[in-house]
């Protein structure tokens, strides 16, 4: 067992224990958030075939490095990272606490495996998928006719009012105006946009396989914005944002039709809502990918 600070090892290119899990258990993700807002101590844990990116935080406590509110899936690295990790606990403090949150099943067998009895596993969040058909009228048809025709209406409705919806492209601060979006929102989502949080977002924003997508009408000005990240298999859909002054145009609503509309014709396989029991995400499909939290002292 090595455990070091030195995010450019080699062990960041071990094949993800969970699949399906995007830009969050990568060195690009978690070194970025790190930056952004790690306290504590970071702790790289690896062996020849696995490895643990975990944090010590201020109150002794350990966990996986990224928070739940900002990264939606957690998951080792390698084979054997269950055994790595209770090895890794076995070397701490008597009493020491732990906990492990957004895993994936996968992820959750493999390391429930190293920790036996002395942790607890429960589920206590969950992320929503649509598998996607091959073609978008294929996707609406697969609605229920209640959501297909409001889906229509609400379509028909932007387009008389802002007029024909489209994704900007070549925009000068995407993010930037995701931000601003985000801002104008009432109470907690407009708080949750602060100045470190923007800058954490521009530099995910220049991960790969991020997209930021600016909705506009006629006129060209951003009604809506969302930042997600694709690969080959899916698109993850991590956070967006809508002018509440066009709130009757349900610009939010629009933004996930064009969403759906360009990342089928992408060929991907999955749109992730990520977290969250949105009801409207069930209504467009979604079903649920569980996620779990093993937590414990040693």
């Amino acid at each position: 067992m090595h455990i070091h600070q030195d995010w450019a090892t080699d062990g960041f290119e071990l094949p993800v224990v969970a699949p399906a899990t995007s830009v969050f258990p990568h060195r690009d993700y978690l070194e970025r958030w790190w930056h952004h807002f790690g306290t504590g101590e970071v702790s790289l844990v690896e062996d020849e075939s696995a490895l643990l990116a975990l944090r010590q935080l201020p109150d002794g406590s350990i966990a996986f490095v990224g928070d739940e509110d900002l990264t939606d899936y957690h998951a080792p690295l390698g084979v054997g990272s269950g055994a790595l990790l209770g090895a890794f606990l076995d070397r701490l403090p008597s009493g020491t606490r732990y906990r492990f949150d957004s895993l994936p099943a996968e992820a959750a067998d493999e390391l429930a495996s190293g920790l036996g009895s002395r942790a607890t596993g429960t589920q206590h969040e969950s992320a929503f998928r649509v598998a996607l058909p091959g073609d978008f009228e294929s996707f609406l048809a697969g609605l229920s006719k209640k959501e297909r025709h409001e889906l229509r209406r609400k379509h028909r409705r932007f387009g008389e009012a802002v007029g024909a919806p489209r994704l900007l492209e070549g925009t000068v601060d995407p993010v930037g105006t995701f931000a601003q979006l985000h801002r104008l929102a009432e109470g907690r989502k407009g708080r949750f946009m602060t100045t470190e949080r923007e800058g954490f977002f521009r530099d995910l924003a220049t991960l790969s396989g991020a997209r930021v997508d600016i909705l506009a009408g006629d006129e060209g000005f951003p009604v809506a914005a969302a930042i997600g990240f694709q690969d080959a298999d899916a698109y993850y859909l991590y956070n967006s944002a809508y002018d509440p002054a066009r709130a009757a145009a349900s610009p939010g609503i629009v933004m996930l039709w064009m969403l759906f509309q360009s990342v089928i014709a992408d060929g991907v396989a999955i749109f992730d809502f990520l977290k969250g029991d949105e009801a409207y995400k069930l209504r467009l499909g979604a079903e649920p990918r569980p996620l779990y939290v093993l937590e414990g002292r040693t």
